[in-house]
């Protein structure tokens, strides 16, 4: 269950759609809530504030219609402005950030605001009577509408003036490195250092892991598609019911192939059809990555930025640059966090899950190598990489995760040397790796 409600929500975050449905139907109740009460509500005001409404059906009509009109003129303007900065965006900076631009919640309440007041607008319009025996002007729906055209004027001063702050690539290099961020936060929520104790993750044996090799049964996959999310706390539920090993043979952003392995079971004598359908439902599959278990995914579109702007297209350093500090910023807060343990116990100790899980080199992998590989020309990228790596080092509290940082500076080091033509720039990249190598203490 926990797999389609992911599905559905992720999908709902990315639409159009959803958002300005649900203004639109707030409109729809509004206005048959305000014809409703229009007449002892004016009634009630009259009384006792002495306000009064004018106005004949003819010009309530007319300037209902002239509303109506307007409104969804300014959705199509909307509309095109938003295809406008997608293209731009996808062009510019990679057809990956499309999803952040698509889940921006102020382009789909500007959207909601135009589609909400034309339907408002629309059916006020139709209660309107112009027959003398049964004339009925709705005056303070008709007020109300010309309040919400009004305020749908400042949603568009405000969209024009959000559109042109969001497609500048500084505004969305903070967006997606404040989403990365924040997957760390939630998927490594555990701090490390100031004296807070690291219980590091109980291995089990190695006769039973050869073991396990040897017997367990492979569950296929029964579609194709990215490991979008694994419903961790299901499969560790099933494992204890039916008194299962399981290990997982995918984690979330692979590829699944149908009917390659998307676990491993032991003992292999209890697998049935049941057990198959209920371990392939536990996984839930996509057309695309996405960022909900998936850290690299984040990663990966502050990469493409990179990337795109050491193109010889583009030829954009400093917005590579810009994206190399984001990544800093994010292994930085990664190193301070305890990593997952691949090894999932039950209450009474029994190993029960074998995870794939993420390691800081693999984050630190995911962030330099494709940088690495293009920037080996640019020296003030270069020189950047290496800066970043100092800060990184320098809060490190595990050796693996130093000894991966110092790999990383090795490897721009040796491309710098056959890639950067300049002598000065040569020395001065060795300078900053020397650094590197005495903040991480190797000799």
């Amino acid at each position: 269950m926990r797999v389609q409600i992911f599905q559905a929500w992720n999908r709902i975050r990315s639409s159009f759609w959803f958002l300005p449905s649900l203004m639109a139907a707030g409109a729809m109740a509004l206005a048959l809530v305000s014809v409703a009460l229009d007449t002892p509500v004016t009634d009630w005001l009259r009384r006792h504030w002495g306000v009064t409404f004018n106005g004949g059906a003819e010009g309530a009509s007319a300037l209902l219609g002239a509303i109506a009109g307007s409104m969804i003129t300014l959705a199509g303007v909307v509309f095109s402005i938003t295809l406008v900065a997608l293209s731009l965006a996808s062009s510019q900076l990679g057809p990956r950030l499309l999803r952040n631009f698509m889940r921006d919640t102020t382009t789909q309440v500007v959207l909601g605001t135009f589609v909400a007041t034309f339907l408002y607008c629309l059916l006020v319009l139709r209660t309107i009577r112009r027959a003398e025996e049964i004339s009925f002007v709705p005056h303070l729906s008709v007020s109300l509408g010309v309040v919400l055209a009004v305020i749908s004027v400042g949603v568009l001063i405000f969209f024009i003036h959000h559109v042109s702050v969001s497609i500048q690539a500084n505004e969305i290099l903070a967006r997606v490195g404040a989403e990365l961020n924040g997957e760390i936060d939630r998927l490594f929520p555990q701090c490390i250092g100031r004296g807070m104790p690291r219980n590091p993750s109980r291995e089990p044996e190695a006769e039973f892991l050869e073991q396990f090799e040897q017997e367990a049964m492979p569950i296929e996959s029964v579609a194709d598609g990215y490991l979008q999310f694994v419903d961790l706390n299901a499969l560790m539920e099933l494992a204890e019911q039916e008194g299962l090993v399981l290990r997982l043979q995918r984690r979330p952003g692979h590829y699944v192939v149908a009917t390659r392995p998307l676990a491993l079971v032991w003992p292999k004598d209890k697998v049935n059809a049941h057990l198959r359908e209920r371990i392939n439902a536990a996984f839930a599959l996509g057309n695309q990555r996405t960022s909900g278990q998936d850290i690299e995914f984040a990663v990966n579109q502050l990469v493409e930025i990179a990337i795109r702007a050491l193109s010889p297209g583009v030829n954009d350093p400093f917005t590579a640059m810009s994206a190399v500090d984001h990544l800093g910023s994010a292994l930085c807060r990664l190193a301070g966090r305890e990593m997952t343990s691949p090894y999932s116990y039950d209450g009474q100790g029994q190993l029960r899950l074998i995870m794939s899980v993420f390691s800081f080199a693999d984050v630190a992998d995911a962030a330099f190598n494709q940088i690495r590989q293009q920037a080996r020309c640019s020296a003030a990228v270069t020189l950047r990489l290496l800066e970043t790596l100092a800060v990184v080092v320098g809060g490190v509290h595990r050796p693996e995760d130093r000894a991966a940082l110092l790999r990383h500076a090795e490897m721009i080091r040796h491309g710098a040397r056959s890639g950067l033509p300049e002598y000065a720039d040569r020395q001065e990249v060795e300078a900053r790796f020397l650094s590197i190598k005495r903040l991480g203490g190797a000799a």
